[in-house]
């Protein structure tokens, strides 16, 4: 038995049996066992679960109609909203796979979601609609998207009803105007009204936990994002475990404000929800005073977020008018909680904030803190069903407690590998005791009680508020700016966000004293998702190379750090 077996909730196992059906089941058996209940709330109007269940049939013939099939890959391009819910659920009602895209990304990024799962049909709102049409339409014809189903914010909310607790104004422009609809060079574009407007045949579920149900993508140090392939089973047992670790009732009412696009968010608060039959209060993006009305208003019980959100919730002037009585677990990942953050929650509002940790790899948490015995600034104890372990990064022995090396983890939530990559898969894993354990890429130590800490990065990535930004990938974005000759991306310190992005770039002759370092950010910030872009930009004569000729990253971040030019 492992030292953090005496830290374990006394009230559940250490490991479980998830359901083996699609997860489309759950939302069939929450919508039989909860019809009237609420499922979804947004901008103050609100959803039962069988007309969650219901419009998601209505999608799901749709795409059935477009020729969506079992195994087929669907993007799913849009912020947090009752459509992500409804299309993420239509696609698997048809045994068809999610591809959810993060909505910050601009047409050059685009191409490449479309293109590597071979996606015909894409799902988004009227404002991204025209980058991802761009980018269909700027690729082969063979390879083009045949279908766009495009949806208004307004198809599913009224902005005088909504009020402005729910909608402030600087949120108007964006989600109120009802914008002209885009076309594809060689595609269909559809409204989303028309798409949900009829009740259409369907197929038999036949999907079980083996067959693949998401593909969201990671990226990593060879530039192009990765597909994970998750199947309807590691899903499920992690969303069902996180319903058990979080003392999960169909009671629950969760803050869904971090984005659902993202493992955590689909995961650990979309499916965790839908499973227990809970209520999903949903916000597009965040601000802190709609989140300080939502948790009032709804009684929100679940909060799961990054330690950013917390911290400038409680800095808002208008803290002290809201109730957050009814929070019963808050937590998150992504970034360590502030320790000073960590104490106040605790001293002023009695909730302790539980710290996880995994990856996309992971369908969310690998680790977690029990939430009666959290440590701070700690990924936690391993999940359940988890066998996690500390190994030398070159020779794959295991380390003795309190040395550090590379984290590893073996279970039934982990992916079955990269899409249309098998040597990069076959790169992150290897067997040990019969078991076959992924490589996370991270350095960290287990403490005498069997706590898991962070130490390091194996893998070269930037931590901006939660969000993983690849250097290589953003270089890669770079090099296509004219001006530039070659370019380094590296982490800066950033007292708000924790890191943010710095590019070190060398410009060309020809454009040396013509382009200025913020017509480079500017450059970047049309080019790329805005996490992404390099918060500054330093100009240099050469960067530093190896006897092999590549560039020495590693000098050029340890000389940041130092704050040493």
């Amino acid at each position: 038995m492992t030292a953090h077996a005496a830290f374990w909730p006394k009230r559940l196992p250490f490991s479980i049996s998830p359901p083996v059906t699609s997860l489309w089941v759950n939302l069939e058996v929450s919508a039989k066992r909860y019809p009237d209940k609420l499922a979804l709330v947004f901008m103050g109007q609100t959803w039962s679960y069988t007309a969650l269940k219901h419009e998601a049939e209505k999608l799901a013939g749709r795409l059935l109609q477009l020729g969506v099939e079992k195994g087929d890959r669907v993007v799913l391009n849009m912020q947090n909203c009752p459509q992500l819910v409804i299309a993420h659920f239509a696609i698997l009602r048809l045994d068809a796979v999610v591809v959810p895209v993060n909505p910050m990304n601009r047409m050059e990024e685009l191409k490449h979601y479309i293109t590597d799962p071979d996606a015909r049909v894409a799902i988004t709102t009227a404002d991204l609609a025209p980058e991802l049409a761009a980018a269909s339409d700027a690729l082969p014809v063979d390879q083009q998207l045949l279908h766009l189903v495009v949806s208004q914010f307004t198809d599913v909310f009224d902005p005088v009803v909504a009020g402005p607790e729910n909608l402030p104004p600087h949120w108007h422009d964006w989600l109120v105007p009802v914008r002209a609809m885009t076309t594809l060079a060689h595609g269909e574009v559809h409204t989303w009204r028309d798409a949900v407007s009829k009740d259409l045949p369907l197929t038999e579920v036949t999907a079980t936990s083996k067959d693949l149900a998401v593909l969201p993508y990671t990226s990593g140090t060879t530039g192009l994002p990765k597909g994970c392939m998750h199947p309807h089973g590691t899903i499920m047992h992690n969303a069902v475990a996180g319903a058990l670790w979080g003392n999960g009732t169909p009671e629950n009412v969760s803050l869904a404000v971090v984005p659902l696009f993202h493992i955590t968010g689909l995961v650990s608060v979309m499916h965790t929800s839908i499973f227990l039959g809970a209520c999903l209060v949903l916000m597009p993006r965040w601000d802190r005073d709609v989140a300080g009305y939502q948790i009032s208003k709804w009684k929100v019980s679940h909060w799961t977020n990054i330690p950013t959100m917390v911290i400038d919730l409680l800095g808002s002037p208008r803290i002290d008018s809201y109730d957050l009585s009814s929070l019963a677990y808050i937590g998150g990942g992504g970034a360590a909680m502030p320790e000073s953050v960590a104490q106040r929650l605790l001293d002023q509002f009695g909730l302790r904030f539980v710290e996880g940790y995994g990856l996309t790899e992971t369908a969310a948490p690998s680790h977690s803190n029990p939430s009666d015995a959290p440590k701070k600034q700690c990924l936690g104890i391993p999940f359940m069903s988890v066998d996690a372990r500390v190994v030398d990064p070159d020779t794959l022995k295991e380390l003795p407690q309190g040395e550090a090396g590379e984290i590893v983890m073996s279970g039934p939530q982990i992916f079955d590998g990269y899409w249309k990559r098998p040597e990069a898969s076959a790169a992150v894993f290897f067997e040990r005791d019969g078991k076959r354990f992924f490589r996370s890429g991270d350095l960290g130590r287990v403490d005498e009680e069997g706590y898991f800490f962070m130490t390091d990065r194996l893998k070269r990535m930037i931590n901006a508020s939660g969000f993983k930004v690849w250097p290589a990938e953003v270089e890669a974005l770079m090099f296509r700016h004219p001006a530039i000759q070659e370019a380094c991306i590296i982490a800066t310190r950033d007292a708000y966000r924790g890191e943010s992005v710095k590019a070190v770039v060398v410009l060309r002759g020809t454009h040396k004293g013509q382009i200025s370092e913020q017509e480079i950010i500017d450059w970047c910030r049309a080019n790329m998702a805005v996490y992404k872009v390099p918060r500054v930009v330093s100009f240099v004569d050469v960067l530093p190379k190896s006897g092999s000729g590549k560039v020495m990253w590693r000098a050029l971040q340890e000389a940041e750090q130092a704050g040493t030019p």
